[in-house]
């Protein structure tokens, strides 16, 4: 059995009210990918940095995932044609 290890690292800044993330996939091979997410307190809440950084970050690694389907159902299609994935 072959064992693999992809990492994904979070990059996280602020600005104002707003928190943004950028979390991107190294895969080993040639294979690089990224997704971005934001959080925007609101001004009349409190400013827990915690909870900017953990939306921005979901919103991110949900992007990748994304993006990350949409490499896969291209590689597919390029091996087999149109599926139903």
């Amino acid at each position: 059995m072959e064992a693999k290890q992809w990492a994904v690292q979070i990059h996280i800044t602020e600005e104002g009210d707003e928190t943004f993330a950028r979390a991107v996939l190294s895969t080993g091979a040639a294979t690089h990918l990224a997704g971005v997410g934001r959080a925007r307190r609101n001004p009349i809440d409190e400013p827990v940095t915690e909870i900017g950084d953990e939306l921005a970050a979901a919103r991110a690694l949900a992007d990748l995932a994304g993006r990350l389907l949409n490499v896969a159902s291209a590689d597919i299609s390029q091996l087999t044609g149109p599926t139903s994935w």
